[in-house]
């Protein structure tokens, strides 16, 4: 049975002179009335009856019907097309017209088989309903659910509508390293990987923050980079192993101006991608509408505990947080871990609509600068919404003294046995010995964001190919 169709596939065409699409012929049908058309798709359905075939096409804009009739075909012809199955791709010429139902229907002159389906296509009244099989087959989830697509289509446009916003306030976009010697800018566990030319154990990147900052230090004003991040952590609703994001730096700037940059780019990424700035997801209803709301890290976790949190010694404030079910992993009994928990586990549900938390303690940042007028605090923010967190941002440490100090307490951090902790970049503070200009940062969780574009629930609904555990 193999051969038979490798002989067959084999002498399929190369190409197909594709010139129309079903989402245009069903949009404008007064234009298409009996004008000629040349489309090609996947047949996902076929209806025979006698000397009459119909056949529902599938191309990337849409479904369309065609209609094969045995007296303008001939019976040589009429029976190899009744020979396809539902999967097969083919090309078809032919003219628009309307049924009697009034459904938009090309009737096909001429028909061509450009790929043979070896395997069925799921039920189509049933679908591709499990998860899992969805994920792992993602090609076939794309066939079958049409609404998938349009998943795909929002993220890209998504993507588009950051980097044209960027790009039109004058920031440019570079690259940096995904394999690096170093990993740093974030608080998590990396990826390790071995450089058989160098000889040596390197990583991939969990943040490209400290490269950005290197060209804002060699004279770039304003940078940025969507990237690709990569962090050993869990796989849940709102984490992947590998994810997308955007970072940017501009000089001469803070986190003030980060937060106007965040509510003005969020806005027109929602007007642009849905139309509106108010979101559906879930039960809720996220707007996007400037101005967002500003709450206190440290004023809005005092209030749930009704004590002051800068005032606790450690143990008082990790029996607060166990109090409150928070667990501590090993290597991670420490105030940052401590502060960020309380403010996941407390604060961050209630927050829908876009909250900016800021002023963080200063044990959570080891790469931003004091709050001006309380060094117990540093000028960061993080954006939430719909109880999840979009970006993060900073008034960017650039005193090379005090940022070699925040490393060496991170390595204390490491010997304790925190996998999150960041390791001293030598590399990095020669750079900002050389002069860093004030500089403002974020960075934007890019599948997050487009999980409130398409209200989804689950990061791997906005992922095309998600990580899944290895089938044995």
């Amino acid at each position: 049975m193999e051969e038979p169709f490798s002989e067959l596939i084999s002498s399929l065409p190369y190409s197909y002179d594709v010139k129309d699409n079903a989402a245009a012929i069903r949009g404008d049908y007064e234009r298409y009335e009996g004008k000629e058309v040349s489309l090609a798709g996947r047949i996902v359905a076929v209806r025979a009856s006698g000397k009459l075939i119909f056949l529902d096409l599938l191309d990337e804009t849409g479904k369309i019907q065609c209609y094969v009739d045995f007296a303008s075909m001939g019976e040589a012809k009429f029976s190899q097309i009744k020979s396809y199955n539902s999967g097969d791709i083919i090309g078809v010429l032919g003219s628009v017209f309307k049924t009697k139902a009034g459904e938009i229907t090309v009737k096909v002159g001429d028909v061509a088989l450009l790929a043979k389906a070896l395997k069925q296509l799921p039920d189509k009244w049933h679908g591709l309903q499990d998860v899992e099989l969805r994920y792992r087959k993602r090609f076939l989830d794309l066939i079958v659910n049409p609404e998938v697509r349009g998943i795909f289509r929002k993220r890209s446009n998504a993507i588009k509508s950051i980097r044209t916003f960027l790009d039109n306030l004058g920031f440019i976009e570079i690259e940096t390293p995904v394999i690096q010697p170093l990993y740093g800018g974030a608080d998590a566990e990396p990826f390790k990987t071995f450089v058989n030319t160098l000889g040596e154990e390197d990583y991939l990147r969990i943040a490209n923050e400290l490269y950005l900052k290197r060209l804002v230090i060699g004279g770039f004003n304003k940078v940025y980079e969507i990237y690709k991040a990569f962090r050993n952590e869990d796989i849940d609703t709102t984490h992947s192993p590998e994810f997308t994001m955007v970072e940017l730096y501009q000089a001469y700037t803070d986190y003030n101006e980060m937060m106007e940059l965040t509510e003005s780019m969020l806005y027109n990424i929602a007007k642009g991608v849905c139309q509106s700035s108010r979101l559906k997801y879930g039960d809720l209803e996220v707007d996007f509408e400037p101005p967002f709301k500003r709450l206190s890290f440290v004023g809005s976790i005092n209030q749930k505990l009704g004590v002051d949190i800068l005032r606790l010694g450690d143990e008082e404030l990790f029996k607060a947080a166990e109090s409150h079910g928070i667990r501590f992993e090993k290597g991670k009994r420490n105030r940052a871990h401590a502060y960020e928990k309380l403010l996941e586990t407390l604060v961050q549900p209630e927050l829908t609509n876009p909250t900016f938390v800021i002023d963080f303690p200063r044990e959570t940042s080891p790469l931003t600068r004091p709050k001006r007028g309380n060094p117990e605090l540093v000028e960061r923010f993080e954006l939430y919404a719909a109880g999840m967190e979009l970006v993060n941002a900073y008034s960017e440490l650039n005193n090379p003294f005090i940022q070699k100090k925040n490393f060496e307490l991170q390595e204390e951090r490491a010997l304790s046995g925190d996998k999150e902790a960041e390791p001293l970049d030598k590399d990095f503070v020669d750079a900002m010995e050389y002069g860093m200009p004030p500089t403002g940062g974020l960075g934007l969780g890019v599948d997050r964001l487009v999980m409130l574009l398409t209200n989804k629930q689950s990061i791997k609904e906005v992922i095309p190919f998600p990580m899944e555990k290895r089938q044995k």
